[in-house]
């Protein structure tokens, strides 16, 4: 096997790729900017990708507004086109989300339809969190991951995160300590999404 055939030549192959860790909650007081970051952290550690939170309340979309259907790629909006460039820029996605009311946060789902062919083919993975560790959110966001024809890992997360894991003010008290257990998922994440990506290569 030559020096190009090699994982570690191919893993530097991938140093370019830029994957999203989507923050898909706008709620005051959210707790997901601590979660997407002990995550992207977690997953950026000894890995070739670059991670990059991706929070939704910077994107700032409205409630969709496009005349004609994402399909197209007519866009009548600058921050539709804006959010396209987004999207277009990164190669693979981790959205991180909490579950409401079975499902998930209604700013994700308005932020993946404000856009259709920009997510094909893309690698990515779901780490939903709740007091039972979000699987119902899970499986909706994986099901419409589907119908945007991405390409979902096989790892996924279901952090469970329970009214003792949060202080008064519904703030994590010890991230470490809550989300500590997940290691292992979040690695077997980054190796997914590398393998992904270099099966683009191929």
């Amino acid at each position: 096997m030559d020096d190009a055939q090699t994982p570690n030549a191919q893993a530097t192959r991938r140093a370019g790729d830029r994957v999203a860790v989507v923050v898909g909650s706008t709620r005051p007081t959210r707790i997901c900017p601590g979660i997407a970051e002990w995550i992207r952290t977690a997953l950026q550690r000894d890995s070739p990708l670059t991670y990059e939170l991706l929070d939704l309340a910077d994107v700032d979309l409205p409630l969709l507004d496009e005349p004609l259907k994402a399909a197209l790629q007519q866009y009548e909006h600058e921050h539709t086109r804006r959010w396209s460039r987004t999207v277009g820029s990164y190669s693979g996605f981790v959205f991180v989300f909490p579950q409401y009311n079975w499902g998930y946060p209604a700013v994700l789902k308005n932020a993946l339809d404000f856009l259709y062919r920009e997510w094909h083919d893309k690698p990515a993975a779901v780490a939903g969190y709740g007091t039972r560790g979000g699987n119902k959110g899970v499986a909706q966001l994986l099901s419409v991951l589907q119908g945007l024809h991405m390409r979902a890992l096989d790892t996924h997360l279901e952090l469970v995160i329970t009214d003792a894991d949060v202080d008064e003010n519904w703030q994590l008290k010890d991230i470490e300590a809550t989300l500590h257990p997940y290691r292992d998922q979040i690695r077997a994440i980054d190796e997914q999404m590398l393998e992904a990506l270099q099966d683009d290569q191929q």
